[in-house]
């Protein structure tokens, strides 16, 4: 359960903490990446709520959405075409879906919580 969230909080102090620039020709890279990488990290705490969280396909999960959103991105840039809004519009939405499954999945909670306590 914490592996995602001490890998988002890395990520953001490195980014926050260095100097460290991404030149504007590897924008669309980094923005797909990111974007892939928020939907695994969503998905890891969707699993979690749900009691279904691996590691191992956490981990594998993470890495090859961002290789696959990356080659997808670079595809697109050596044929012409704008590959990368596709690999946006899929990650969009799968993060998207995450994140409603995750609030049905956390007010279901709450709602069983308050239901227990005025039974008490």
């Amino acid at each position: 359960m914490w592996l995602p969230f001490i890998g988002l909080l890395i990520g953001l102090l490195l980014g926050f903490w260095t100097e460290f620039r991404i030149p504007d020709a590897y924008t669309s890279y980094l923005s797909i990446a990111v974007l892939a990488a928020l939907d695994t990290l969503f998905g890891g705490i969707r699993a979690h709520l749900q009691n279904t969280f691996e590691e191992n396909v956490f981990v594998t999960g993470f890495f090859s959405n961002i290789l696959l959103a990356a080659s997808l991105a670079f595809l697109g840039v050596h044929l012409g075409v704008d590959l990368y809004l596709a690999a946006i519009f899929a990650f969009g939405v799968r993060l998207f879906n995450n994140i409603a499954v995750i609030r049905r999945i956390l007010l279901s909670k709450w709602a069983a919580r308050q239901e227990k306590e005025n039974e008490v």
